[in-house]
């Protein structure tokens, strides 16, 4: 395989010198993206380095364009494994995706490995996030079929990714939309409607008389609308029964359906902005293959769920980062149990901007944003060890989340801005973690963050923030200091310290230096110090890390 591989490296080297020596209608464009950590021992953390120290994940991707057809290719190495806690099925050298795509006016086919979206992704999305380990890309065909400006009808069929090779599973999906602005002659308002199914056969030959079907069908509707500065769309999701999955054990006598209910609206305008959002999930976990439900890496995940919370830039409001709940999980253990069978609730946004020359405003303008989101388990009744449950359908239960945030921004001078920021969130870790251990944490988070330009391309900024936590590992402090020496480099510092911990061996400090330059369409980047352990989240999903120490190099092309 890997004289395979060096045969297609040196044929798209080939490929880029001819193009660039001489015209061609052939047009080959890429990256490349390489992330690298040397672990080192840290007495202070009690870390020993793993077996292999030095870890690197590398991806060279190379697409060839020549009229309505595109080629491409994506190598991948992990050598000599992946970066600590990715998912384990990314190893060594080898062929990661490739597809081949033929576009015109109305047809779109694309055969290979390809990423989709139906509707808000509840049923259907697959995506690459190189920072989660998350590459769900299905292996297969595509059609998007365009017959007039108003319809776009989608078809997939394939088998998904999971590490190198394919899953067990296999899923077909339609979606269709239809564009009505221009069938009711709007001027001022857009309106579109869709429907989306997708289903999963999955063989079922390991069961006795199964309960359930080995095919999960899953079908919804949306609708948005759109008038002048108000928007809103509606989306409602429904999944066939199936065996529910916990601990990682398929309960053939536990059979249950799921939906999904998602509201979003909203109006803004020049200067203010409101945007409301509601969501109701109910065993709405959907993998291509069961018994990857709810694992740690989001392998095999069909559907993209993200946690609608407000993504913060703090250092410490990561800490505790909210994860959504989709799955189910009922347990008793010494009088005391856990029923969840989905969340809901939402969050609301609100953006204001105080005129120039007010008394708020001052001579450049200041700018307040306000988010609040909160996150129940579902009401209802929960049997163990019968394992059943009954939910009610707008009742909220047990809490597991909530984040009121107010931040205000402040430009001083043209060349001096700040931003303060304010957060308040309480987390019940046991319900969250399903983990008896821990109980609810509340925090308070104060952050101070300012920027000042010198010249041109010269610029300082710093960020002090504190957490203040009634339990766990109790309060942090963090700094940051950044300065831009000019346009294309960069060097930064930071520091967490969890000076409030219990216990005293634990009031670490969690600091980095590292610098960052960028020349043309490259960046390189490298950084040396100790990551925390917990979440690193992404636009609302999340990957677990360890704490760890060292050395961190990255380097990102294109051509």
């Amino acid at each position: 395989m890997k004289k395979i591989l060096l045969v297609l490296l040196l044929g798209t080297i080939g490929l880029i010198s001819a193009q660039v020596q001489t015209p061609s209608p052939v047009r080959v464009f890429g990256g490349f993206e390489s992330n690298s950590q040397w672990y080192t021992n840290d007495k202070g953390l009690g870390i020993i380095h793993p077996e292999d120290p030095l870890r690197s994940n590398n991806y060279l991707f190379v697409n060839t364009a020549y009229k309505n057809w595109t080629a491409g290719v994506q190598v991948e190495a992990y050598e000599n494994q992946s970066l600590l806690n990715y998912n384990p099925k990314y190893q060594n050298t080898n062929l990661g995706t490739y597809f081949v795509q033929f576009k015109s006016k109305k047809i779109d086919l694309t055969g290979g490995y390809f990423y989709e979206q139906f509707g808000s992704g509840l049923l259907y999305r697959s995506w690459e996030d190189r920072a989660l380990g998350i590459n769900n890309a299905l292996c297969g065909a595509r059609l998007i079929y365009q017959p007039t400006d108003f319809i776009i009808l989608k078809t997939i069929a394939g088998e998904q990714r999971t590490g190198f090779e394919l899953s067990k599973g296999t899923i077909f999906g339609g979606d269709l939309e239809i564009k009505l602005t221009d069938f009711f002659r709007m001027k001022t308002s857009d309106l579109s409607f869709g429907m989306m199914y997708v289903f999963r056969d999955e063989n079922l030959d390991n069961l006795v008389d199964p309960k359930f079907s080995p095919l999960t069908n899953a079908i919804g509707t949306r609708i948005n609308f759109t008038h002048n500065s108000f928007y809103s769309s509606v989306e409602y999701d429904l999944k066939s029964e199936d065996a529910i999955v916990q601990s990682e054990q398929l309960r053939p006598n536990f059979v249950k359906p799921g939906n999904a209910l998602l509201l979003n609206m909203g109006y803004s305008k020049k200067g203010f902005g409101i945007d409301g959002t509601f969501r109701r999930m109910e065993n709405m976990g959907f993998y291509s293959e069961r018994l990857a439900k709810g694992n740690l890496y989001n392998d095999r995940i069909l559907n993209f769920i993200p946690s609608l919370t407000k993504q913060h830039h703090s250092n410490l409001a990561n800490i505790y980062a909210y994860q959504a709940q989709p799955n189910v999980y009922v347990t008793w253990q010494n009088g005391a149990g856990i029923g969840k069978a989905g969340e809901i609730g939402g969050q609301v946004d609100l953006f204001y901007n105080f005129k120039k020359g007010s008394s708020m405003g001052g001579k450049y303008g200041t700018k307040m944003a306000v988010n609040f989101s909160n996150w129940h388990a579902l009401s209802g009744d929960f049997y163990s060890p019968i394992a059943d449950y009954k939910t009610d359908f707008l009742s909220f239960g047990k809490k597991y989340f909530s984040d009121l945030n107010v931040d205000f921004t402040k430009k001083w001078s043209p060349t001096w801005q700040s931003e303060l920021t304010w957060i308040h969130q309480y987390y019940d870790k046991k319900l969250i973690t399903e983990n008896f251990a821990y109980g609810v944490i509340k925090t308070h988070i104060v952050a101070l963050e300012s920027t000042h330009r010198f010249g041109k391309d010269q610029s300082v900024r710093w960020v002090a923030e504190h957490m203040w936590a009634n339990a766990d590992k109790k309060n942090w402090a963090s700094a940051t200091l950044e300065y831009n020496v000019n346009s294309k480099w960069s060097i930064f510092s930071t520091d967490l310290y969890n000076y409030g911990n219990d216990e005293l061996y634990q009031r670490n400090h969690y600091y980095s230096l590292g610098s960052a330059l960028r020349y043309k369409s490259t960046r390189v980047a490298a950084s040396y110090g100790r990551q925390r352990g917990g979440l690193i989240c992404v636009g609302g999903v999340c990957r677990e890390v360890p704490e760890s120490s060292g050395v961190s190099l990255s380097l990102n092309t294109s051509f």
